[in-house]
């Protein structure tokens, strides 16, 4: 399987040159010209993330702090000039290495095929999704509130996985029910009322942000 690097740089020859380049050694190429592109693009699970510091909007070093709790790849931050307390801030959020621009493009590659060939001795890749502030990490079954866990219970988390993984879709009592104990369970698909509503009160304790939306006389739905 083609490995996949997402190159964040908001100048567009850059990025037109790396991607040139690594589609050449054969990678699959995405691309974001923003930091909160780049979060968003993040959700993706590339293999590998080519960061450049100096931004607008959201700069590196953010983007970095942001999705490194949830992102296990590595990040290469590309710079054209920065200070050592900046490099140490930047290795201390999670950034893997430092890539000084002007570069030449074979140290790139080299220090690329490194950090992948230690990652892939790693544990398989964490799955997760960001949704505002929330971010959840299926793999881990770990629901956060930037990095402050929200603890819910099996059922709890099971529900928000079929609602978060399905965003947008509206699901029915019935449906939630079947999907979490099959229809020879017994019980009653009422007990999913109590369980949402559980979950919405956990969710407003950290933010006034509504995720689960009640669509009246059908069901439940994930807000993206």
């Amino acid at each position: 399987m083609q490995q996949k690097l997402l190159i964040v740089d908001d100048e567009k020859d850059i990025r037109r040159l790396l991607r040139e380049y690594f589609e050449m050694q054969g990678y699959v190429i995405m691309e974001a010209e923003n930091g909160i592109e780049a979060v968003k693009r993040a959700q993706e699970n590339p293999d590998l993330i080519l960061l450049d510091i100096n931004m607008p909007q959201m700069d590196g070093l953010e983007v970095c702090k942001k999705i490194r709790p949830f992102f296990s790849g590595p990040i290469l931050f590309l710079t054209a000039k920065i200070e050592e307390r900046d490099r140490i801030c930047g290795l201390m959020l999670g950034g893997d290495d430092y890539i000084m621009k002007p570069f030449s493009m074979a140290e790139l590659d080299a220090r690329i095929r490194a950090h992948l060939r230690r990652e892939q001795r790693k544990n398989e890749k964490e799955v997760f999704r960001l949704f505002g502030d929330f971010s959840i990490s299926y793999s881990a079954r770990r629901l956060c509130f930037l990095e402050e866990e929200i603890p819910l219970t099996k059922t709890e988390f099971d529900i928000v996985e079929i609602l978060s993984t399905n965003a947008g879709i509206v699901f029915g009592k019935e449906a939630i029910y079947e999907k979490l104990w099959g229809f020879d369970k017994d019980g009653d698909s009422a007990i999913i009322t109590e369980h949402v509503r559980r979950i919405r009160k956990k969710l407003s304790e950290h933010s006034d942000k509504e995720l689960i939306e009640t669509v009246w006389g059908v069901g439940y739905r994930w807000i993206t």
